[in-house]
């Protein structure tokens, strides 16, 4: 059950970038705006396993911000691969 909590979790940040391949964004705000279906702090667990998952398969980069804080977005040379 909480694999396929994460999996679609996964599955709602690809989709947000497919359709945003320009967003970027901090783990709150991903959990906030891109998935806001979920609840809040549950979500933000989640969020954080599946972005985890998503950098391992190097679909989502990461990255520390102006603002000392990890900022996530797609990996453009992997863009074709979540359309």
């Amino acid at each position: 059950m909480y694999e396929m909590r994460r999996s679609r979790i996964a599955r709602a940040i690809l989709d947000y970038l497919r359709k945003h391949p320009e967003a970027q964004d901090t783990l709150a705000g991903i959990a906030e705006w891109w998935v806001p279906d979920e609840k809040l702090k549950a979500r933000t667990t989640v969020v954080r396993e599946a972005l985890t998952q998503l950098v391992d398969e190097g679909l989502v980069l990461q990255y520390e911000g102006k603002d000392s804080q990890t900022h996530y977005r797609v990996n453009s040379e992997r863009v074709k691969d979540i359309m």
